[in-house]
Parts: structure tokens; C-alpha cells; sequence
């Protein structure tokens, strides 16, 4: 009989598509690489999903992030993508956190008791702080380095923290350092080969945020999910 997941059980068959319902994956941040990572995680058929962040859509985050529309815009990204989630899967499990993580909030993730987490924060002592954690606790983890300022959604992949030395990518670099006083000498990220790109705007208003298009950050949410599901379903 045709169901919902029927193309994704004729892709990886019934047993690894059972081994996703039961699963939990949880993801922190909701922009636009976690929003697309978590619609991807949800697509896929993940039964469990932890969705974590303190954020509220923002008229900017339209030109990338799936849960912003103009009828999201002052909402909780937290409720716009649960309320999104639910009518893609009305039986997923959802556990909703409108919170940002951090030292002091972070057995909030553990006692969901994950078997994936994937980190799509953007502020480097939450990203080291999570990174130490899921170590200290063997909990799987993949991160995404930065996405902003590129052009070319071809040029992500999905590799080691070390393999991002020379990718031009700050945040790399730096959580490259970080996690290495802190011992860890490998982690899986998702990043761009690609140098990031010259701002074009009137620089005379002072620090900026960065640049971004629609196809750059959910490209890198969907290498993360795909890495997730494939590590799920044992591929």
C-alpha cells in the first residue's frame, strides 16, 4: 500500500525505514542551515526530533531560512518550524526547547538522549561546549562551519575539522584551534571550499552581517541530514 515514506522505503528499504521512525535526532539552531536540515530530518522519517533555539523569524531571514515567510515573521522560530513539522509528519514526536544552548541549558538536549545531534549555531562557546559534551557523553554529532557570504552551494561537503584548513572559512579556523586545546583532534563538519565573497554594500554603517542567498545555507542543512540519515540506516 502507498504511504507517505513509500519513495523513501524503495530507497532504503523497510527495515532501515523503521530503524528512522524510532530514531532521535536532535537540531540546534533553526536559520537556514538548520531549518532545512530539520524539514530534511523530518522528510525523511525520523520519529523523534529535538528542535532547539531562543531566535524569532525576522523579516532578513526570508530570502533563506524555510520556516520564515512573511506570515512567520515576529513568530518563535521554534513554533514556526514545529507547527511546519507537524503538518509534514502529524506523528513525529516533537520536543521543543525555545531556548539557546549553552552550559547552563544543555541537559536540556542530554535528557532527550539523542542518537544524533546535529549543531547549526553559529557562536563559537556554544559550538565547543556542545563539541565537549557529546564527546564526554559518546553522543554522535555533526557540525556545520559557516555558510554566509557564498555563492556556489556545489562547493559543500561533508568532511573532518581539519580538513577545513585553507577553506578561508574564520569560523573553521577557529574552532580548528579550539578543539584542539580541548583535545579533540577530529570531528565531522559540514563546510565550503569555496572563499567566501567580498561584501558588496555601503560599508560608511559600520559591522555588518553577513551575505547570504537562498540556495547557499539550506544546501548545507541537507549534507548534514544526509549525513544523519546515512549513519541511522548504516549505509
Amino acid at each position: 500500500m502507498e504511504h507517505w515514506l513509500s519513495r523513501t522505503e524503495a530507497l532504503i528499504g523497510t527495515e532501515q525505514t523503521q530503524r528512522l521512525q524510532q530514531a532521535k535526532v536532535a537540531i540546534l539552531g533553526l536559520g537556514g542551515v538548520g531549518g532545512a536540515a530539520a524539514e530534511a530530518i523530518c522528510r525523511a522519517g525520523v520519529g523523534n526530533i529535538l528542535l532547539m533555539d531562543h531566535d524569532i523569524v525576522d523579516i532578513t531571514n526570508i530570502n533563506r531560512q524555510l520556516f520564515a515567510t512573511t506570515k512567520t515573521v515576529g513568530q518563535e522560530k521554534c513554533l514556526a518550524a514545529a507547527q511546519r513539522l507537524q503538518n509534514i509528519n502529524p506523528d513525529c514526536k516533537l520536543t521543543v526547547h525555545q531556548t539557546f544552548y549553552q552550559a547552563d541549558t544543555r541537559e536540556l538536549l542530554f535528557q532527550f538522549q539523542p542518537n544524533f545531534v546535529i549543531d547549526a549555531i553559529d557562536t563559537v562557546t556554544s559550538k565547543l561546549d556542545l563539541a565537549v559534551e557529546c564527546q564526554k557523553r559518546n553522543v554522535n554529532l555533526v557540525m556545520s562551519m559557516g555558510t554566509g557570504n557564498r555563492i556556489d552551494p556545489s562547493k559543500f561537503q561533508i568532511g573532518d575539522i581539519s580538513d577545513t584548513a585553507g577553506c578561508g572559512c574564520a569560523l573553521a579556523r577557529v574552532m580548528r584551534r579550539e578543539l584542539k586545546k580541548r583535545g579533540i583532534l577530529h570531528q565531522a563538519v559540514v563546510y565550503s571550499t569555496e572563499f567566501p565573497q567580498t561584501i558588496v554594500v555601503d560599508s560608511s554603517h559600520g559591522k555588518h552581517s553577513p551575505g547570504s542567498i537562498s540556495f547557499c545555507p539550506p544546501v548545507a542543512g541537507y549534507c548534514l541530514a544526509s549525513y544523519v540519515v546515512q549513519y541511522l540506516i548504516k549505509i
